[in-house]
């Protein structure tokens, strides 16, 4: 009797330990959130200007067939089925989701299309000159002039208060924009050099 009674203690008791070992022995899995889309933050500006390189995906409600991802070509443009050809850079999704529905119109009343802008890559500046890492820099959020510097290690002992930034203007040709470094940091100073830089910028140090 005194050992029946002591096998039924004993069961659960042994059970319980090898659920907790099994418990303890188990590896742990950790949930990481899932990593942001290149440039997510810049893409989502209304006024973000799609450039080349740029990955792209176009909804077409009720259209699969139609809906696609794609890139951004060097000649600025994308091709979609059905329509063929169509011109993205330069353009906000908005604006390139209006010209995309106005083609599709012709094969179809009615048309609701989405474009979003899946990964920034043509948000790309060059900092060159006096600065301790001259290089290209692949920007994924809208940066200045001297953040732009700060990327590139600051500025070299050998370098002087001359700064400038050099961008391609409306008609394809370079602009040269001079500004001073203390101009920048100058809480005081009249109008603010510290620009907002565009893809293409260069800046040079001197």
């Amino acid at each position: 009797m005194t050992f029946q009674i002591t096998r039924l203690f004993l069961i659960p008791a042994l059970a319980l330990m090898l659920f907790a070992a099994g418990a303890l022995a188990a590896p742990r899995v950790e949930t990481k959130p899932a990593p942001e889309a290149k440039g997510a933050e810049l893409a989502k500006d209304p006024d973000y200007v799609i450039g080349i390189e740029d990955i792209l995906e176009i909804a077409v409600w009720k259209n699969p067939d139609l809906s696609k991802i794609v890139g951004v070509r060097p000649d600025g443009m994308i091709s979609l089925p059905l329509i063929g050809d169509i011109r993205a850079a330069g353009l906000t999704p908005l604006q390139l989701r209006d010209n995309i529905n106005e083609r599709l119109k012709e094969y179809q009343e009615t048309v609701v299309t989405s474009v979003i802008v899946q990964e920034v890559r043509s948000y790309r500046i060059f900092v060159l000159g006096e600065v301790l890492s001259p290089g290209t820099y692949n920007l994924s959020r809208k940066t200045t002039v001297l953040q732009a510097i700060a990327m590139a290690g600051g500025m070299s002992q050998f370098a002087s208060n001359n700064i400038i930034l050099v961008r391609e203007g409306s008609g394809g040709e370079a602009e040269k924009t001079r500004i001073r470094f203390s101009e920048i940091i100058d809480e005081d100073a009249k109008k603010d050099k510290n620009l907002v830089l565009r893809p293409g910028d260069t800046i040079f140090v001197r």
